[in-house]
C-alpha cells in the first residue's frame, strides 16, 4: 500500500484488536522461535554440534551431496512433501523433490526430503466413512511435519502441497520451526474441462434421475481430467490464494498449470530462494506470519468468496503463529471487504480464467490501493505486500517479474474495488439461539440470502438423501437440519453431496436451507447453507432440540440464524440423541475411525480451529 493511501479503518481495527488479543501468545512464540534459532542448526563444516554417529545417519545416503554436507557449511534444505499421485493436485510433485535438489547443488547448497505427510482426497471420500478422517488428517500432517523437520539439519524448508487439509497442516507443522525461512511451492491447477456449469447441470439432472451414472462419470471425467489442482474454488484453490497473500509463495506462483516451462523455472526459484533466505530473520516463516499477514488473509479470502473451511483452518493456522483471530474478525472485515472475483461455486469460471484476467496481482493491486490490506509485512520474497503486484514471465530461459495488469481483463471474472460484484465479502457469520454458524454468500442469489422454513431433521446425510429420493421432501419449503455432524460427534466430514439434492429443491422453487453443525466446504453453492454450528449438538448445543416442524430462520443480511419456538418448551424438551453406531451414542469403527477416537475426545470447537495439538 502507498503511503498515499490510509489503511480502512475497519482493517484497522481488527488488525489493533488481534495484536492486542495475541500480546502474550505472539510474545511466547516469538521467544520460542529465537531460542530454537539459536541452538541450531549448527553453523561450520560437518553440522559441527552434531555428533559423528548422529551425521553420518544424515548423510549416508546422500550421494554427490554427502562432501558438501560433511565437509563444508553449505546450506541444507528439508524438503516435506505431500506426493502421491491419487490426488491430480500433488501428482506432480513426484519430480519437485529432484528439481530442487539439482537447483540447491547449482547454487551450492544441498535439498535432502526430510519426510513424506498423508494427503486423503476429500473428493474421493465425499459422502463415504473415510470423510469422518478428513479434517483431523490435518493436524495428524501437523504432527508428521514436525517430525520431518526434527533433525537438527536444516537451514530453510521447501513444503510440497496443495490440497484441503494439506497446506494447513503443513503450515501449522511448520511454524514449530519458525525460526527457519519456509516457502511453500504449489503444482498449479489442471487446464480447464467440461464447464463447472455443465458439471453442476450433469449432478442435480443424476440427482433428479435423470441422468444415468454413465452419463454423470463421463461429466466427472471431463471436469477432473489431468494433473493439477480441481480448477473450482474450493479449499485446495483458497489455499494457494492464502498463501501467496500471506507471503509464503513466490510473486504470481499459485495458479501456474503444472508441465509447463514457467512452472518449472518457479520450482527451481523456490530452492534458490530458500537456501538465499537461511539465516535472515526477517524471512523467517515465524516472522512472515505475523497478525498483518494473518488479516491480510481474511481479507483476502473474503474478496474472493472463499472456502468456508478457512474459517477453522485460518484460526489454526494463526494459532500455531501465536495470533488468535476469531469468527467476529472475520464478520466485522466483511462488512467493508467488497466481493471481486467470482469462481465457480460463486460464478461459471474456474480458476485459471481468473488468473487470466488478472488473478491474484490485481487482487492485491486493488486490495492495497484502496486500504483494505496491509503493505508493511515481510514476504519470502521481500518487503511489502506490494512485491506481489508482479506477475512471473521466461525471457528466454531467464525467470523474470513484471508488473500485472491494473484493468481486469474480464469483468464477469474479476472486478475493481470501485466495480465489485458485491459490496461485502463472501462470508457471513450467523448468531442466535442455534449457536454461532458461518454461511457462504457469494453464489447465493438475493432472493435466497433469508429463509424461514419449517425444520426437517437428520441425523445422518443419507437419511436426508433417502428422505429426497423417496420424495418426502417435494412441494414444500424448508430447513434441513443435519447434526450430529461436528468434531466431537464424527470428525466433521463434508456434506457436499447433498448439494445436488438440495439445489434441486430449489430449482423446483421452494425456499431451502440448511443447517448443520459439519462441513459443505469451499464447495457451498447457490444453498444458504449455516455450517460449523458452534456449540455442536455432541457438546450439548441447541441442535439436538430442534424437531421436525419447528420454524427455523436464517436471516444472512441481518447474521442471525434462530429457532422460532416457545423457549420454555423448547429448553424442557428431552434431547435427541442419535441411532446407530456412529458418533456419541457408540464407537465409530471402521475405515481406521477407531484409530481417532482420542482425537474426537480432545478436539477443540469449530470457531477456535478444531484443532487436537493447539489450545483451544
Amino acid at each position: 500500500m502507498t503511503a498515499s493511501v490510509p489503511l480502512h479503518p475497519v482493517v484497522d481495527a481488527v488488525t489493533r484488536r488481534v495484536t492486542a488479543r495475541s500480546a502474550t501468545t505472539r510474545a511466547a512464540y516469538l521467544e520460542r522461535i529465537r531460542a530454537a534459532a539459536a541452538a541450531g542448526p549448527a553453523a561450520g563444516p560437518g553440522r559441527a554440534d552434531l555428533g559423528c554417529a548422529n551425521l553420518a545417519h544424515a548423510v549416508a545416503a546422500c550421494g554427490p551431496d554427502k562432501l558438501t554436507l560433511t565437509a563444508s557449511p553449505a546450506r541444507n534444505i528439508g524438503i516435506v512433501t505431500a506426493y502421491n499421485d491419487m490426488l491430480s493436485a500433488h501428482q506432480p510433485f513426484e519430480t519437485y523433490p529432484g528439481r530442487i535438489k539439482a537447483a540447491a547443488r547449482a547454487a551450492g547448497g544441498v535439498a535432502q526430503v526430510a519426510g513424506g505427510v498423508p494427503a486423503m482426497c476429500d473428493g474421493i471420500t465425499q459422502g463415504r466413512a473415510g470423510m469422518e478422517l478428513s479434517l483431523f488428517s490435518r493436524d495428524v500432517i501437523a504432527l508428521s511435519t514436525a517430525v520431518a523437520l526434527s533433525h537438527d539439519m536444516f537451514d530453510a524448508a521447501v513444503l510440497l502441497g496443495v490440497c484441503d487439509k494439506i497446506v494447513p497442516g503443513l503450515v501449522m507443522g511448520a511454524l514449530s520451526f519458525g525460526h527457519l525461512p519456509v516457502l511453500l511451492a504449489p503444482a498449479g491447477p489442471m487446464t480447464s474441462g467440461l464447464p463447472n456449469k455443465e458439471k453442476a447441470r450433469v449432478r442435480q439432472a443424476f440427482a433428479a434421475g435423470e441422468a444415468d451414472r454413465a452419463e454423470l462419470l463421463e461429466a466427472e471425467s471431463a471436469s477432473y481430467h489431468g494433473p493439477g489442482t480441481c480448477t473450482f474454488f474450493g479449499t485446495a484453490n483458497s489455499n494457494q490464494l492464502l498463501m501467496e497473500v500471506m507471503g509464503l509463495h513466490l510473486p504470481g506462483s499459485s495458479f501456474v498449470n503444472p508441465g509447463t516451462a514457467l512452472r518449472d523455472a518457479l520450482t527451481d526459484e523456490v530452492a534458490r530462494r530458500a537456501l538465499d533466505a537461511a539465516g535472515d530473520p526477517d524471512k523467517a516463516m515465524g516472522a512472515v506470519v505475523d497478525e498483518k499477514a494473518v488479516v491480510n488473509g481474511i481479507v483476502a479470502l473474503l474478496a474472493t468468496g472463499g472456502s468456508t473451511n478457512h474459517t477453522m483452518h485460518l484460526v489454526a493456522m494463526a494459532a500455531a503463529a501465536g495470533v488468535q483471530i476469531t469468527w467476529d474478525d472475520f464478520s466485522d472485515l466483511s462488512t467493508v471487504v467488497p466481493l471481486l472475483a467470482r469462481i465457480y461455486p460463486n460464478g461459471t469460471a474456474d480458476v485459471n480464467h481468473f488468473h487470466a484476467a488478472g488473478g491474484m496481482q490485481l487482487l492485491i493491486r486493488e486490495l492495497l490501493d484502496h486500504g483494505l490490506a496491509h503493505d508493511d509485512v515481510r514476504t519470502v520474497d521481500g518487503p511489502g505486500l506490494s512485491r506481489y503486484t508482479r506477475e512471473p514471465f521466461l525471457d528466454g530461459d531467464t525467470l523474470v517479474w513484471r508488473e500485472g495488469t491494473t484493468e481486469s481483463l474480464d469483468k464477469s471474472v474479476l472486478r475493481s474495488v470501485a466495480d465489485p460484484f458485491s459490496p461485502d465479502g463472501g462470508l457471513r457469520v450467523l448468531h442466535g439461539n442455534l449457536g454461532r454458524s458461518v454461511v457462504k454468500t457469494s453464489a447465493v442469489e438475493p432472493d435466497h440470502r433469508v429463509v424461514e422454513a419449517p425444520a426437517v431433521v437428520f441425523d445422518d446425510q443419507d437419511d436426508l438423501l433417502a428422505a429426497f429420493t423417496a420424495g418426502e421432501l417435494d412441494g414444500r419449503d424448508l430447513v434441513a437440519v443435519v447434526r450430529y455432524q461436528g468434531p466431537r460427534a464424527n470428525g466433521m466430514p463434508e456434506l457436499h453431496k447433498l448439494t445436488p439434492a438440495l439445489g434441486l429443491l430449489q430449482d423446483r422453487g421452494h425456499q431451502v436451507a440448511i443447517v448443520t453443525d459439519g462441513r459443505m466446504s469451499g464447495a457451498s453453492g447457490k444453498v444458504p447453507a449455516a455450517l460449523h454450528v458452534t456449540p455442536e449438538a455432541a457438546q450439548g448445543g441447541p441442535l439436538r432440540n430442534v424437531r421436525d416442524g419447528d420454524l427455523v430462520r436464517l436471516d444472512t443480511l441481518n447474521g442471525t440464524l434462530s429457532l422460532l419456538v416457545d423457549a420454555d418448551e423448547f429448553d424442557a424438551r428431552e434431547p435427541a440423541r442419535p441411532a446407530g453406531p456412529s458418533g456419541p451414542s457408540g464407537p465409530t469403527t471402521g475405515t481406521g475411525r477407531e484409530l481417532f477416537a482420542a482425537f474426537r475426545a480432545a478436539v477443540g470447537p469449530a470457531d477456535s480451529g478444531a484443532t487436537v495439538v493447539l489450545p483451544h
